[in-house]
């Protein structure tokens, strides 16, 4: 297959070159240039932009529903899975046709996309997230029992979190999340905005809980991610060996040099405190969550810029939860706000694919990477509202097959 007359932006921080030619065979790009024969498929896709197939480094395709009926069986198990196959479609026409998600999700969901009997984008997932006794990732009710939690799980379609104390409980979950599929571990190290046990200056976890993850993670070749506002949580985290921080709504200029030595990765999250800054019961939440989120808006833009200053690798991710999660290219152009177009897609494609250790496969527009391609009707760049639209990703190639095409 060729795809034709297009301006290609490759992920790889160059400049969009115009009227390109991208070569697909099997699967991989094997040419960025040259002419198309007869022996294959030809795209005509003059007037767009491709760029790489898109990453969200932080999803939760696991809370696709209203989160609170969910837990409190309002929702039958048939409309969850529904909602989440719809999320996982959704997700993939809107061009991210990779995802880390973060907690809420086990092998199950996984697998069947997978295999192609669900539309959807490839997934990463870690299962249940490890979290303490009452910790953030716990949602059970006020005079709910911890032990009485693992009734809500779904196995095999949602498993939201593995609640633990002591290096040895911890240690025991991690088995039992990796014994689901898990490809890393994602621990809750502090509290959190969607938290109904805790405030967001709490730590959680010791750095002796923390290290009995990372031993695990480490024993099977993977990593641990964490859960992390405040900056002695961060802190704990990297004295226990975790690879990468997610949100790190508070981290100072100190925290991110920190970061910046021991080359640990930072996934913000700006879309999901954009949207429940301005309604939570669309996601299902109680209204009085909205006085916990405060000024994080503006205290994550900050910790963004202090990790690019501090030359931290900063991810891109959405962490958007419950209904509604089809605009999941809100969080690029937020990022453009921030920083630059250019910057947010770098995040969300070679950058994110480095932090995911997906970085040979996928990430960028080259020789010999897995044909992930996306078009926009325009160039974002110029535009930074394309990315939230979906409707203006006319086009999405994923392992070399057309799985979207509205040119």
């Amino acid at each position: 297959m060729w795809l034709t007359g297009a301006t290609v932006i490759d992920g790889t921080g160059g400049d969009p070159v115009d009227s390109r030619t991208i070569q697909v065979d099997d699967g991989r790009i094997t040419a960025v240039a040259g002419n198309p024969s007869a022996n294959g498929e030809t795209v005509d896709c003059t007037g767009l932009t491709i760029v790489p197939g898109l990453i969200d480094a932080h999803v939760h395709l696991g809370l696709s529903s209203h989160i609170d009926d969910a837990v409190a069986y309002r929702i039958s198990v048939a409309e969850q899975a529904a909602d989440m196959f719809e999320n996982c479609r959704r997700t993939r026409d809107a061009g991210f046709t990779t995802v880390r998600d973060t907690g809420g999700i086990d092998g199950g969901l996984a697998g069947v996309v997978a295999s192609g009997k669900v539309p959807g984008p490839r997934i990463l997932q870690c299962g249940p997230v490890l979290c303490q006794t009452a910790g953030h990732g716990y949602h059970g009710a006020d005079w709910e029992p911890t032990a009485w939690w693992h009734q809500h799980e779904i196995l095999g379609l949602r498993s939201t979190s593995l609640p633990g104390d002591g290096p040895d409980e911890v240690r025991k979950n991690a088995r039992e999340a990796f014994g689901r599929g898990a490809d890393f571990l994602k621990l809750c190290v502090t509290g959190g905005v969607v938290s109904r046990h805790d405030n967001l200056s709490d730590t959680q976890f010791t750095v002796e809980e923390i290290a009995a993850a990372v031993s695990e993670a480490s024993a099977r070749g993977t990593y641990v991610t964490v859960h992390a506002h405040n900056n002695a949580g961060i802190r704990n985290a990297v004295a226990a060996g975790v690879r990468c921080i997610e949100h790190g709504s508070l981290v100072d200029d100190d925290t991110a040099d920190l970061l910046a030595r021991h080359d640990i990765a930072l996934v913000p999250t700006l879309s999901v405190v954009h949207i429940l800054a301005r309604d939570t019961t669309r996601a299902g939440l109680p209204e009085s969550m909205r006085d916990r989120i405060g000024r994080m808006y503006d205290e994550m833009v900050k910790a963004i810029h202090a990790a690019r200053r501090a030359g931290v690798r900063v991810g891109l991710g959405t962490d958007l939860i419950g209904p509604g999660q089809d605009r999941r290219g809100l969080e690029l152009m937020l990022r453009s706000e921030v920083e630059t177009p250019a910057a947010a897609l770098e995040a969300a494609t070679r950058i994110n694919a480095d932090i995911l250790g997906i970085g040979d496969e996928v990430g960028t527009i080259e020789p010999g990477k897995r044909a992930d391609l996306v078009a926009f009707a325009g160039n974002p760049l110029e535009d930074p509202r394309l990315f939230e639209d979906p409707d203006a990703v006319v086009l999405v190639v994923q392992e070399g097959r057309i799985v979207k095409d509205l040119r």
